[in-house]
């Protein structure tokens, strides 16, 4: 065993022996100090090692957030073992394909349509565990720590994202990559002895996994709730002194609308200046994270941040200077690096990279070229030394806090029998940033309205994937194989991408 070792599995039981009486985790009527919290983890480790869970495997959970993710997580952790916690929104098939893809040993599952149907889609060798007085079940009276030998540069977390061609990739971040965000994270937030998160943002996403895992890094408390619902978030920040939140524009109107009386103190969030009226309910934090509003640029392959603004604020760049644990290449097409001011691809290495993807082995050779992260992202690097973000290579839309991929859509909207081409826009919109336009042309012969359209996308992807807005058209413009979007753009009214 390397004296240099740090998993997740270490951090938790560092954290029973030097906060005995500190609570690890609150959801709903569960409150779990740390020590208690551990014998879970091991209980769930000897079950889910019955089950055929060992080194390199997968268990996956489908559900709303939840503090068994988090078990879920620390107990594969223990095994060397990858947990996945999967996007509950997503449709049947987008759900099936998860399952066939990851082959996971085990599914820890919560009741829905979208994931009996999916079940029922595929053949599985897996132990299927509904989350609840099953899962409680599940677990064993008492168990010891596991004694497999976890190197901490195995994958322990994977994240779907990605979707270059359609269908996403799971991302694996390894226990060192997920140690290393925690602290630069720590390091920026200025997050001190006494911190609490509430994860009232998805577990699936990595904007909400990266504070949980760097809170559960501090020794800090975790509040989960099991969604976003405006008066429970404020009940909770009050309830239980939260810290900090999953927390952008719109989720912040809707907590000063449930608020607006007053019957909640919110006082002990320290957080975003965003309103005069949302800055009389919070504490207004002062520090880098905070200040800079959040800035900075990041994906789900860096572990969540790969720079901070709060590194470099009054800078030329808005998405500041790299993590102190990562570096940074602005590079071309031959890899080279290009002189300050000219725009290439941003490229990266360091402690909290990403492993690659999950059985995709000419993706992970493509974006590891020449020892390096390609991220797919345009940038520049200013004279300053700071950074600014361009924007995708591959196009993609952001609506709200969601990426949404046009190749994805694009392939849903062609399942349509009456569909004959199509392509996915993103158009600016007031309350989301952007929203998703799909342009159709249909089939000879046939009709279909733009809600019959819609509606089609919406059964075969998650919701917020399904375009607002259909126009229809004789022909795609086309460069080569793929839509000329600058002239969708142009025709139908896009605009507002991510950096734009």
């Amino acid at each position: 065993m390397s004296v240099h070792r740090l998993t997740l599995g270490d951090v938790l039981g560092e954290h029973r022996r030097g906060r005995p009486l500190g609570t690890a985790v609150v959801d709903g009527d569960v409150r779990l100090t740390y020590p208690e919290l551990d014998a879970r983890v091991n209980r769930l480790a000897a079950a889910l090692a019955a089950d055929g869970v060992g080194p390199g495997e997968r268990v996956l959970w489908l559900g709303q957030n939840s503090f068994r993710v988090l078990e879920l997580l620390l107990a594969a952790a223990r095994l060397g073992a990858v947990c996945c916690p999967a996007n509950w929104r997503q449709s049947a098939d987008e759900l099936a394909h998860v399952l066939t893809d990851l082959t996971p040993k085990v599914v820890v599952w919560e009741e829905s349509e979208a994931v009996e149907k999916a079940r029922g889609q595929v053949s599985l060798d897996a132990r299927w565990v509904r989350s609840g007085e099953e899962y409680e079940a599940y677990l064993p009276a008492e168990a010891d720590e596991p004694a497999a030998e976890v190197g901490d540069d195995a994958p322990v977390l994977a994240l779907y994202t990605a979707a270059f061609d359609g269908r996403p990739n799971a991302a694996l971040l390894s226990h060192s990559a997920l140690i290393a965000h925690s602290m630069a994270l720590l390091h920026i937030r200025q997050m001190e002895d006494g911190f609490a998160f509430l994860a009232c943002g998805p577990l699936f996403h990595v904007g909400t996994m990266m504070f949980t895992l760097a809170t559960f890094q501090l020794g800090g408390k975790i509040v989960f709730t099991p969604a976003y619902e405006p008066a429970e978030v404020c009940r909770l920040i009050d309830a239980e002194k939260c810290t900090q939140a999953f927390l952008f524009g719109p989720m912040i109107d809707g907590l000063v609308e449930a608020n607006k009386d007053g019957s909640y103190d919110l006082s002990s969030l320290r957080f975003v200046s965003h309103s005069p009226e949302w800055d009389a309910m919070i504490t207004v934090d002062d520090s880098p994270w905070c200040a800079s509003k959040m800035g900075g640029y990041g994906q789900t392959e860096v572990g969540g941040m790969l720079t901070f603004l709060g590194l470099g604020m009054g800078g030329a760049g808005y998405a500041g200077r790299p993590s102190p644990l990562v570096h940074v290449r602005i590079l071309d097409a031959d890899g080279a690096e290009v002189a300050p001011g000219e725009v290439g691809e941003i490229c990266a290495r360091g402690h909290s990279v990403f492993s690659g993807y999950w059985n995709r082995p000419e993706l992970n050779a493509a974006k590891s070229a020449g020892g390096w992260h390609h991220t797919g992202d345009l940038g520049r690097r200013e004279a300053d030394g700071t950074l600014t973000f361009i924007g995708p290579k591959l196009r993609m839309i952001k609506s709200a806090n969601e990426n949404i991929y046009p190749a994805e859509v694009e392939r849903a909207l062609k399942t349509h029998p009456a569909v004959a081409d199509a392509a996915v826009i993103g158009v600016p919109d007031e309350r989301f940033g952007q929203s998703p336009k799909a342009v159709v042309v249909l089939k000879d012969g046939t009709t279909a309205t733009a809600e019959e359209i819609i509606e089609h996308v919406r059964a075969e992807i998650a919701s917020y994937k399904k375009p607002r807005e259909v126009e229809f058209t004789d022909a795609i413009p086309k460069r080569g194989y793929t839509p000329d979007y600058d002239a969708l753009d142009e025709r139908f009214g896009g605009g507002a991408y991510p950096g734009s």
